[in-house]
């Protein structure tokens, strides 16, 4: 079978959460013998030519050769290299440049859920589908759901990647005082939206209750992001007075590690002022200051010997929806969590789960200090590895999908994968 997954930028595991499940979700398919066809509505690249052999991908304002994407306009390559200048600036001034940027493209505000598609995307869109004819198309989130509604989407069987309830999302983000973009994005918007398909897949069971309410005559069903367990290798050791945090610089990343610098970690460091933290990803950059014993680690090619080394991970946030498929990636490389309540939504229930929920700063605090004393790497790491075991295989993540997507039955799909 072929699959159109229409985006608007390239997945990529160990990335944002939503373009990690993009590729899992891709290789899934791809495992299974179908052909899964990237028709990407923007040029987002991080470097004017970037490798990149998890094709065939077509994109609006790219160039596929040889296993490299390139940017094929001169507005799509300024972009890409005036981002690459800010990268290097200092994280202050590089801050600065990112807000007047994003004030040029949406106005005075402090998140962008996302871009709908315009007019000009969907007709590119639409043409593509004419040449493409395929058994399917998967669409990543309501912000391109508008492309269903060309007549080229007639008839094609249809599924929304939804990551998110966007207008709970944007609810929340807004009674914290935050501007959001969209400036309004209510229920009523995004069911419409939700509705052009056929079916929705969401990221986690209690999202999906909440999508099948708003469009119960669509098949809506929870496609979590699958973990795949990846052991710590004899002769690595956990360093034990080192914790990690891995994220974007999305707003729900910041403002939550902002809390954990103002109200936990001064009074991790009275405790045990040996204790260190790594940000890993693009979080670390958008954070001009940082405490000490804070480091700065960046974007990585892989998690594993990061989290490897860590003893304890943390998730501090404080808003927020979808799945903290950071949370994921710590268990499945053995890890416990020490998590807002915010950050434990959506979970698969199990009085074994690696996470210990921790509602306020004085208990966040305590959470870690206790689990750091009576740390056992051995034990802590089988209910971590076993967690992500029985609740995020890749069949039964993608079951839902593979019911949408009309494809063989799992036992047929057992044969194909053999």
């Amino acid at each position: 079978m072929r699959f159109v997954f229409v985006t608007d930028e390239l997945p990529r595991p160990g990335s944002a959460g939503h373009l990690a499940f993009n590729h899992a979700l891709i290789s899934w398919l791809r495992g299974l013998g179908h052909e899964v066809v990237i028709l990407s509505v923007r040029a987002r690249l991080r470097v004017p030519v970037e490798r990149y052999d998890f094709g065939p991908v077509v994109g609006r304002g790219l160039v596929e050769w040889r296993g490299r994407v390139f940017a094929g306009s001169l507005a799509g390559l300024a972009g890409i290299l005036g981002r690459l200048g800010v990268g290097v600036l200092p994280a202050g001034l590089a801050g600065r440049l990112r807000r007047r940027g994003r004030r040029a493209a949406y106005g005075v505000v402090d998140s962008v859920l996302g871009a709908f598609v315009g007019p000009e995307q969907i007709a590119w869109c639409a043409a593509r589908m004419a040449r493409l004819k395929p058994d399917a198309v998967l669409v990543d989130t309501v912000f391109r759901a508008p492309v269903l509604a060309d007549a080229a989407f007639s008839g094609v069987n249809s599924v929304i990647v939804a990551h998110d309830v966007f207008h709970m999302r944007h609810v929340a983000l807004a009674s914290a005082g935050y501007r959001v973009h969209p400036a309004v994005f209510t229920r009523e918007m995004e069911a419409r939206l939700l509705a052009l398909a056929d079916a929705v897949a969401a990221i986690q069971p209690d999202e999906a209750s909440a999508i099948r309410k708003m469009v119960p005559e669509k098949l809506v069903f929870s496609a979590p992001m699958p973990a795949l367990p990846c052991p710590r290798q004899p002769g690595t050791e956990r360093l034990a007075d080192r914790l990690v945090f891995v994220g974007s610089d999305s707003l729900p990343n910041l403002d939550g590690l902002r809390w954990f610098f103002a109200e936990v970690w001064p009074r991790l460091r009275t405790w045990r002022g040996t204790l260190t933290l790594d940000l890993i990803g693009s979080c670390g950059k958008a954070l001009p200051a940082l405490p000490e014993g804070v480091n700065r680690v960046g974007q990585v090619k892989s998690l594993a010997p990061f989290l490897h080394r860590a003893s304890l991970a943390i998730s501090p946030l404080r808003t927020g929806s979808g799945l903290k498929i950071k949370l994921l990636d710590y268990a499945r490389h053995g890890l416990t969590t020490i998590a807002t309540p915010v950050s434990l939504q959506g979970f698969a229930a199990d009085d074994e789960a690696p996470f210990i929920a921790a509602a306020d700063a004085i208990a966040f605090t305590n959470a870690v200090a206790a689990q750091l004393r009576t740390n056992r790497p051995g034990s802590a790491e089988r209910r971590a590895l076993d967690y992500v075991t029985r609740h995020y295989g890749v069949e039964r993540s993608f079951s839902g999908l593979a019911t949408a997507l009309k494809l063989p039955q799992p036992d047929t799909a057992r044969k194909v994968l053999s």
